[in-house]
């Protein structure tokens, strides 16, 4: 990858006839596809949505429009335009289908989404925080030189300056000299914090784009059957990406216990400052955190199928390889049939100069005899009993990545919830093992209170359609 800030005419001509991004600049139906894509991926942070549905709502969405203007100005009907805008002279929309599932489903790409945040800035008359991006600037090459320093003494040296830093600062504080922020340096973080939260989200469809790139490269490599090519390497092949890795640790950091609730309170205290009132912040700020969960966990799910995907592509070339390797056997073996009892020279093999055979008497080495284990009982038999292997198949996995959205989700406009009522609204899948689960989440990884006096009941419907019911001490999750 490189960086540069040079724009070459030839390489612009280029980009205005075939970037999606420009192409929808230029679009004459520019506004109406901008204002549906927004409204229906970009605002609630969807990441896929069947074609029926969303048909549905560009019907609505062309109604309200014609409705305003007392004109029929978009004749087309809605599934056309679907097609139309996801077709490779558009490349705005992705269509794709899901395993087991016949209807296709739509994804904003992030060409469309690079012009939506550019059509989006046309109207922003926020102040331009120069001076927090000169300091973040600042702190990432910092942290790059000190992350990558080899010498001990420098590090050391640095970290010390650090700490008198802070020890200064302390000491300021403790006599009275607060430094407090001017508004206006309040509302120039908050507005780059906010539009790092809004490139974040975007930032996750350029992921899946680029696994889907790595993904089609290793499939060339083996159709084309270049050497070096690992065919174990699927396993590794979406790990070693610097992408997948920044994903894992984004999950592991949103995952963690306190770091989604930290996030949430750090969030309503910045709102709550005058400076920042006044700028009139968009709600969505207040779900951020779980926009970015639900963006992970999608890309995380996509991940997974590109990775299932490539290994059942894997395990088919190697059933045609080992079903060729079974012909060219049958083949030596009918022809080897074939000249059975036909020697057609008395020299079947001739052998020239060979070298004689030397052992020498200190090679050989003294007779040790065996062990010979000493059996002082002999073993109780039991009677032949069959060993039930059923259970070891019936084995569930049970992600508790999703017990835990479950459970944020439902507090999200309360502040506790109990367990029966979190089953209530997210319906139990797997049974037992599943509600062992969510216990288990409530003695390890969140905030809950357990009451053994007081009891409820959860109830499910198991695989077999009955209805289930578990008679439980009372479980609370809070914030």
């Amino acid at each position: 990858m490189t960086i540069s800030g040079h724009m070459d005419y030839q390489q612009l001509l280029e980009h205005r006839q075939s970037h999606p991004a420009w192409r929808l600049l230029l679009a004459d139906n520019g506004p109406m596809i901008a204002s549906f894509l927004h409204q229906v991926f970009v605002l609630p942070n969807t990441r896929g949505m069947p074609r029926q549905q969303l048909a549905s709502l560009l019907d609505d969405h062309l109604f309200r429009l014609h409705d305003a203007a007392g004109e029929t100005r978009y004749p087309k009907a809605a599934s056309a335009y679907l097609d139309d805008w996801a077709s490779n002279p558009r490349g705005w929309l992705r269509k794709y289908y899901l395993d087991g599932d016949d209807e296709p489903h739509y994804d904003l790409t992030p060409e469309a989404e690079l012009a939506l945040g550019w059509m989006r800035q046309l109207g922003d008359t926020a102040p331009v925080g120069v001076a927090s991006a000169a300091r973040e600037v600042f702190r990432l090459l910092q942290e790059i030189v000190d992350g990558t320093e080899l010498s001990p003494r420098t590090r050391v040296a640095a970290l010390r300056k650090r700490k008198a830093q802070i020890d200064a600062e302390i000491a300021r504080i403790e006599q009275g000299q607060l430094d407090m922020m001017e508004p206006g340096q309040v509302r120039e973080r908050f507005l780059r914090a906010a539009r790092t939260g809004d490139e974040m989200l975007s930032a996750f469809r350029a992921l899946d784009r680029r696994f889907r790139a790595a993904d089609r490269a290793f499939r060339e490599q083996i159709t084309t059957g270049e050497e070096g090519v690992d065919k174990d390497a699927h396993r590794d092949l979406f790990a070693g990406l610097d992408e997948a890795q920044s994903l894992q640790a984004l999950v592991d950091l949103l995952t963690s216990p306190g770091s989604t609730e930290e996030l949430g309170t750090l969030l309503e205290k910045v709102t709550a400052l005058e400076p920042v009132r006044t700028l009139g912040p968009d709600e969505r700020l207040r779900r951020m955190p779980f926009d970015w969960l639900d963006a992970a966990k999608d890309s995380q799910a996509r991940l997974a199928r590109l990775s299932a995907q490539l290994r059942r592509h894997l395990d088919d070339r190697a059933r045609l390889e080992n079903r060729r390797i079974i012909q060219l056997i049958r083949g030596i073996e009918q022809n080897a049939l074939a000249l059975r009892g036909r020697i057609p020279d008395p020299d079947f093999i001739h052998i020239d100069e060979t070298s004689p055979a030397v052992a020498l008497p200190m090679d050989r080495t003294l007779y040790n005899p065996p062990f010979k284990p000493r059996i002082t009982g002999q073993a109780k038999m039991q009677p032949a009993m069959p060993v039930p292997a059923d259970a070891l198949f019936a084995q569930r996995h049970i992600d508790e990545l999703r017990l835990i959205t479950n459970i944020r989700n439902a507090l999200r406009t309360r502040s506790q919830v109990s367990l029966a009522t979190v089953a209530q609204e997210y319906p139990i899948e797997h049974g037992l093992a599943e509600l062992a689960a969510y216990f288990k989440l409530a003695t390890d990884e969140l905030r809950c209170a357990i009451d053994e006096e007081r009891t409820e009941v959860v109830r499910w419907t198991d695989s077999a359609g009955r209805q289930r019911a578990a008679t439980l001490p009372l479980v609370i999750y809070t914030l």
